[in-house]
């Protein structure tokens, strides 16, 4: 089976983790985001996937290579500027099978695409779309379903009083390329405004999945994802390397604080005496924390220094990045790539500071 992964936006919302590194390849707990995406897909029998490229393609390439890591295929396609969902698949046709998954490239989940496919073929679909039920619909593009199954129409924006179901596009359908047919070359087309809307009541069906699904798009969901990973709340390979306090630590690690799990430590950390590690935190290679810093259920990628008795709280710190002492870091705070702050700086409210930015002790007190 074959997939076609749409990923050529630019993670705007994700900034300043996305400013040097595609939001494909951002790291998530100890892979890069993509590689959940690839083992979910292999575990359905996808074998061949191609990646459509935007922003930073080469360093999509660079990191996944030809997919021989993640045990499939991997090719890709590089817009020449972007082209919408539609525009996208249109122009990797000629590398697509006659069947083919689509996903969006910005979807963690662990949805049942064999069944969702078994649909598909009972139904002689052109075109199914997973889709998952949603607590709050009003901040959604409904679906509406007939009876059989079928898609009857779709609600962008409903008002209260026409929501009648909770069902959002889960991001991942399967398609017949002949639907291509009615998708015009070289031009912005989105798949799912100018496209499904022809195919209402002539192929389109939904199918009600169940499962995990979150889309990462923007630093709370990303700290969510980080979370859920560690929890087991998505169905991943992450916890088969813990040990019996929910703690996956690299060998070579050096914990002379208290280190509380879940939590991923990676190769090279090291953690000072009374510091304390909580609360589904992911320490990145190479990380060093110190005496008596507080993290707690944050991320802290490769390379960075955290000074003594600064806490981070929810909060998301790039590569190589070097906190002073007494820092305060709070909830959904995001520091960019090579950022150094000194001493005594405090940053809250999501407050993000972009790569390479260096400010003096007690420069901010936000």
């Amino acid at each position: 089976m074959q997939a076609l992964i749409l990923a050529g936006g630019e993670g705007t919302r994700l900034r300043p983790l996305t400013a040097t590194v595609p939001k494909p390849v951002v790291p998530l707990v100890d892979r890069p985001f993509i590689a959940f995406m690839l083992d979910w897909l292999r575990g359905h029998g996808v074998d061949d996937v191609v990646i459509s490229c935007g922003f930073l393609a080469s360093g999509v390439r660079n990191v996944l290579g030809d997919g021989s890591a993640y045990g499939v295929r991997l090719r890709y396609v590089e817009e020449p500027r972007p082209l919408g969902t539609g525009g996208a698949i249109k122009f990797a046709e000629s590398l697509l099978d006659e069947r083919v998954l689509v996903l969006n490239g910005d979807v963690l989940t662990d949805i049942d695409l064999t069944d969702q496919l078994a649909q598909h073929e009972r139904t002689s679909a052109q075109l199914t779309l997973a889709l998952i039920g949603v607590d709050d619909p009003s901040a959604y593009g409904l679906v509406r379903l007939n009876d059989d199954g079928s898609v009857c129409a779709f609600l962008e924006k409903p008002s209260p009083d026409q929501i009648d179901t909770n069902l959002v596009n889960a991001g991942a359908y399967v398609l017949e390329r002949s639907v291509l047919d009615e998708v015009p070359p070289n031009r912005n087309v989105s798949i799912e405004r100018e496209v499904f809307p022809k195919l209402v009541d002539n192929g389109l069906y939904g199918y009600q999945s169940s499962g995990y699904w979150l889309d990462i798009g923007t630093p709370q969901r990303y700290l969510q994802a980080t979370h859920d990973i560690l929890d087991g709340a998505v169905k991943t390979s992450v916890p088969d390397g813990y040990d019996g306090r929910s703690i996956a630590l690299a060998p070579d690690a050096k914990v002379h604080g208290r280190l509380v799990g879940p939590a991923h430590v990676g190769a090279g950390v090291t953690i000072a005496r009374g510091a304390l590690v909580s609360g589904r935190t992911v320490l990145g290679r190479n990380v060093e924390i110190g005496a008596g810093a507080h993290i707690d259920g944050a991320v802290v990628l490769d390379g960075a220094v955290v000074g003594a008795g600064t806490s981070i709280i929810h909060a998301v710190i790039g590569p190589g990045v070097q906190l002073g002492a007494g820092c305060r870091i709070g909830e959904h705070v995001m520091i960019g790539e090579g950022v150094v702050l000194g001493a005594e700086n405090h940053l809250t409210a999501g407050a993000r500071l972009f790569p390479n930015v260096s400010l003096p002790d007690g420069a901010i007190k936000f």
